[in-house]
């Protein structure tokens, strides 16, 4: 009998995410394909250091452990390394004892075509170009930010999982988003008020969350392994109608903090964020320096 990946959380995951590989991408950049892939056979055999999503794997795979829900979370890595340059990836994924046996190596062709054919539902990488294809194809996808701003802890506690997002083009449809940035503040508050009361479309997230909230649902409120957070720059009287958007998709958000443009970092440094999804640079660089941070690009807002 074949395995399937139905009713699983499919996590795709590119080598550049769940380790440190910012030598090996200079080496890349600067010398060529063939350097690189010499470089990585000649030092296969040294383990690589964890990268920003590595605590959100381990999290995510550590959900497998707990009673009833065993083999629920499956991850993937999904990378445009060749076969012959994995075997690194493969000795260090073992040396952390992650269960991951599966993976998609291209050889430096797009993976997008692959990401829906592994059913996946959130995807992972540093290549803005996949991301886009996995946003357009429906699927939860953040760019890595990977810039080495700061070494975060991955010895931590990993017994739960805490994801941040955005509100406007990540949870949320980027309508009212394109309002604030082609009219202002005012036209945007004045719209939200207006239809308070009518829900928000999806963004490219709400499928995630809403994945995120089934799972929770199997627990406890107090014992839940996964806990969310809605970190927004919106205020009253802008908050209610995200409210009751995420009233009418029945899903559950543990914390929610409407900053009205107070600085997102310190509320993601205490809540713990494994990671935090957000569109716009302006928060994910600063968000980098404290979390594990990846930047949603928007399809619909230039």
């Amino acid at each position: 009998m074949s395995f399937s990946l139905n009713d699983k959380l499919v996590v795709g995951v590119s080598t550049r995410a769940l380790f440190d590989l910012t030598k090996e991408s200079n080496i890349y950049e600067t010398e060529g394909i063939e350097a690189f892939c010499r470089f990585q056979r000649e030092h296969e055999e040294e383990i690589l250091a964890p990268g920003p999503g590595f605590m959100l794997i381990k999290a995510l795979l550590n959900l497998n452990d707990l009673p009833g829900q065993s083999d629920r979370v499956e991850v993937i890595i999904m990378s445009k390394n060749s076969a012959d340059t994995s075997l690194r990836i493969f000795h260090s994924i073992e040396h952390y004892g992650l269960n991951i046996t599966r993976a998609v190596l291209s050889s430096g062709a797009s993976l997008t075509p692959y990401l829906s054919t592994f059913h996946t539902d959130l995807f992972l990488s540093h290549n803005e170009e996949d991301v886009r294809g996995a946003i357009a194809d429906g699927i939860a996808a953040g760019i890595i930010i990977d810039e080495g701003l700061c070494t975060y802890d991955n010895k931590g506690d990993a017994s739960q999982i805490k994801i941040a997002f955005d509100g406007d083009a990540v949870l949320f449809c980027a309508d009212s988003e394109k309002i604030f940035k082609e009219k202002g503040l005012e036209a945007f508050t004045e719209n939200e008020r207006l239809n308070a009361k009518n829900p928000l479309a999806e963004g490219p997230f709400a499928r995630f969350l809403k994945i995120l909230s089934s799972i929770q649902r199997e627990f406890p409120a107090d014992k839940a392994p996964i806990r969310t957070a809605l970190v927004t720059s919106r205020c009253a009287p802008a908050h209610e109608r995200v409210v009751r958007t995420l009233r009418a998709w029945n899903v559950r958000i543990d914390e929610a903090f409407f900053l009205g443009g107070i600085s997102k970092s310190e509320v993601l440094r205490s809540f713990g964020a494994n990671i935090f999804f957000d569109d716009q640079e302006v928060h994910t660089l600063p968000a980098s320096e404290v979390v594990p941070t990846a930047r949603v690009p928007c399809l619909d807002v230039s």
